[in-house]
């Protein structure tokens, strides 16, 4: 019986029952991966990970947009869960796929006030909480809006509270603004990546110094 050499990078079968240790192959592998997952057999959420000066960012996308961005306080095992629970199971990381989130994120830290426009998906939000990103989406660049002020934007004058929890639970913080939303008497209130987040981001946009 002649053995026949078989490379691990194009026979499928080894994919399966030879488990590569190999940082190189690997990285074959899941290009390869990659490469393949479009049309019928993209995945259901695609995602890589970004560096910034508040941490390293999570962020998610389907076929149809930014879904998902993610601080590193939030747990990436936590995160892929909740999007595999609410958009499907298939998750992928797939980082050139979102490279253009990506510089969103490098243009906007370098003091871009609106560096481009991103395709969102919203389907995280729902209900009156969609309509606050709505509205949270028209609040300027290096402005700020109180959550009263934004609440009688919405159909719910009178629901502060609830514009808060909107706010708490924006899937899609950074890009849709929530951080300009600070309470009445001008303190920063809470924030998804933690205040000291909220504080660095405001100074950003103040054309400060981001604070150590």
């Amino acid at each position: 019986m002649t053995d026949t050499a078989t490379d691990p990078a194009t026979d499928p079968v080894v994919d399966v029952l030879v488990p590569p240790t190999d940082p190189a192959l690997l990285a074959r592998l899941h290009g390869r991966l990659e490469a393949r997952a479009t049309g019928a057999d993209a995945p259901d959420v695609h995602y890589r990970t970004v560096d910034s000066p508040v941490g390293r960012l999570l962020v998610a996308a389907t076929e149809a947009g930014v879904a998902r961005v993610a601080f590193e306080r939030e747990g990436e095992d936590a995160v892929l869960q909740h999007l595999a629970d609410r958009i499907g199971p298939r998750v992928l990381r797939t980082p050139a796929r979102l490279d253009a989130a990506a510089r969103w994120f490098d243009a906007y830290f370098a003091g871009a006030h609106d560096p481009f426009e991103l395709p969102l998906d919203t389907r995280l939000a729902r209900g009156f909480r969609l309509e606050v990103l709505e509205r949270l989406r028209a609040v300027p660049y290096g402005e700020r809006i109180s959550y009263a002020a934004l609440a009688a934007r919405t159909s719910s004058p009178n629901a502060v509270r609830a514009v808060g929890t909107a706010c708490a639970t924006n899937p899609l913080p950074l890009v849709i603004p929530c951080h300009r939303v600070t309470r009445s008497d001008g303190s920063v209130g809470a924030y998804l990546g933690g205040p000291e987040t909220k504080v660095r981001l405001l100074a950003l946009e103040a054309g400060a110094a981001l604070p150590g």
